[in-house]
């Protein structure tokens, strides 16, 4: 029962991704992904998210989330044009878009949408990825890293991956929930993350973190992700060793979520 969700929707993603490739086959993006690389260069857009992330005070990756599975709606009207380009401007680290677009209401090009707007900083590309296709999508929209969910892949699918997003200039935050997950950190991803959500029953508790933050690799860069409302909570897991946080919902459902990231980083920082 733990996984229905989370099953639901990666048997969704296949598909999906298959519809993609009928409307823009593999080797036409391959090539429209190679002419960017061509012109722009191999490194990261938006700048390296582990080094944002390693570098700030705060290290909060503002997400840009409208919907999600178990709450529906949480901001329908949000915009990709205002949103993000606030989140930078009053302090985010890096951005989270979610382009999921059946279950969270997103699209890829919110990605290129905020990068039009302004925003420089990095973003990561947050969706269910379990085919190489969706790292090419990441890249020529312009994110800086993309994530991968140690849940929705084999050790084998998720080293490939991994390997294929570094040779076309996308470091990978890699998700783990469980100690089961915890196999894949060997694979020294760019960025490890703790997701707080059970992907299964979407129940969410921070206390996860704390569980694992002992497991992860020294000196490694660690994200702790979901269920993350107070600066406190912030500051606690700062201590465990976590350098960035994922918050979303508690930012998108305020009416000003670019204010509501300022408000929080002021009490953060007192």
């Amino acid at each position: 029962m733990m996984k229905d969700i989370l099953e639901e929707i990666v048997a969704h993603k296949r598909v999906e991704v298959e519809e993609f490739k009928q409307v823009l086959p593999s080797h036409r993006l391959y090539q429209m992904v190679s002419q960017k690389i061509d012109e722009q260069g191999s490194v990261q857009v938006g700048g390296s998210m582990r080094a944002a992330l390693l570098a700030s005070d705060t290290g909060i990756i503002s997400e840009f989330k409208r919907k999600s599975p178990s709450k529906g709606w949480i901001k329908k009207d949000g915009k990709a044009s205002v949103i993000p380009l606030s989140y930078q401007q009053n302090g985010a680290s890096a951005l989270s878009i979610l382009t999921d677009t059946a279950y969270f209401g997103g699209y890829d090009d919110f990605i290129l949408t905020a990068r039009e707007s302004g925003v420089t900083i990095p973003i990561l590309y947050k969706n269910f990825v379990v085919d190489e296709y969706q790292l090419f999508q990441a890249r020529y929209v312009g994110a800086s890293a993309v994530l991968l969910i140690a849940a929705d892949l084999t050790v084998e699918e998720c080293s490939s991956l991994l390997r294929t997003a570094h040779e076309i200039g996308l470091e990978v935050l890699l998700e783990m929930h469980s100690e089961h997950d915890l196999d894949y950190a060997a694979l020294e991803p760019d960025m490890y993350g703790i997701n707080n959500r059970n992907l299964g029953t979407f129940i969410t508790d921070v206390d996860n973190s704390f569980r694992l933050a002992g497991r992860l690799p020294d000196h490694a860069c660690t994200v702790s992700e979901s269920g993350i409302s107070h600066p406190e909570t912030v500051r606690k897991l700062r201590q465990a060793g976590f350098n960035g946080f994922l918050i979303g919902e508690s930012f998108m459902k305020t009416d000003d979520p670019g204010q509501a990231l300022a408000d929080f980083i002021s009490v953060l920082r007192q």
